[in-house]
């Protein structure tokens, strides 16, 4: 349960989103997808009540990239588009999903795949970890979405399909606003801003350099440790 958390996320800004388990992160990725609403309070974006926005509405705008990823039985084309593609009828054509990929740097990712687009996927156990990530991405870029969430995913990776995942978080977040729930310190680098939850509350927020720089800050204290999860004492 969240207490008193009041934060403002400034458009094209990333802010990293810190705290042990069950401090309050998903709650507020799952508000700001509208999976459920406040009971108090109230949860905006663009200076708009997201209770006043259609779901659906809310859905195209804000892209959440979790840990685990839902396959589905259908081909990678399927996957990617969510059957909203022109080999479906739809609107999203195969360039543009090569486009996309090309984009993110998955373009060598979708050569190496048995027959590309067409490529079968009978449900969640057809990929690996990293290759359920990397889709997952692909998705995200193709929504073209204005708020990114992403859940970094914290599985052992091999390190060709890591450094894949890297290039593609980065290309995917350049431009865009970004909450980045992180689980690796090189992650939170990643962010301009971080704010740090404990037991639903804020106990740290600001600009990541500042932070960063300052002995006395959790952040810093993270830096030293080397762990992004603190035990509670």
């Amino acid at each position: 349960m969240l207490r008193e958390v009041s934060f403002r996320l400034e458009a094209g800004r990333k802010l990293g989103l810190l705290g042990r388990t069950g401090s309050g992160k998903t709650t507020i990725a799952r508000l700001l997808s509208r999976f459920y609403d406040p009971v108090a309070g109230r949860v905006t974006l663009g200076g708009m009540d997201l209770r006043e926005v259609q779901v659906p509405s809310v859905r195209a705008r804000v892209s959440v990239v979790t840990q685990e990823v839902q396959l589905f039985h259908g081909t990678v084309r399927d996957n990617l588009t969510f059957w909203d593609n022109a080999a479906q009828g739809g609107r999203i054509g195969d360039e543009q999903i090569r486009k996309a990929l090309a984009s993110l740097g998955l373009g060598t990712w979708l050569g190496r795949l048995s027959h590309g687009l067409d490529t079968p996927i009978a449900g969640s156990s057809s990929l690996s970890a990293g290759e359920a990530q990397l889709l997952a991405l692909g998705r995200a870029f193709l929504q073209n979405p204005g708020l990114v969430i992403l859940d970094e995913a914290s599985a052992r990776l091999d390190p060709t399909t890591e450094r894949l995942i890297e290039v593609a978080i980065e290309r995917l977040l350049a431009g865009r606003t970004a909450i980045i729930i992180a689980h690796r310190l090189s992650t939170a680098m990643k962010a301009d801003d971080i704010l740090v939850l404990e037991r639903g509350r804020v106990v740290e927020h600001g600009p990541r350099l500042t932070l960063q720089h300052d002995p006395a800050s959790r952040f810093a204290a993270m830096l030293r440790t080397g762990l992004i999860e603190e035990d509670e004492a």
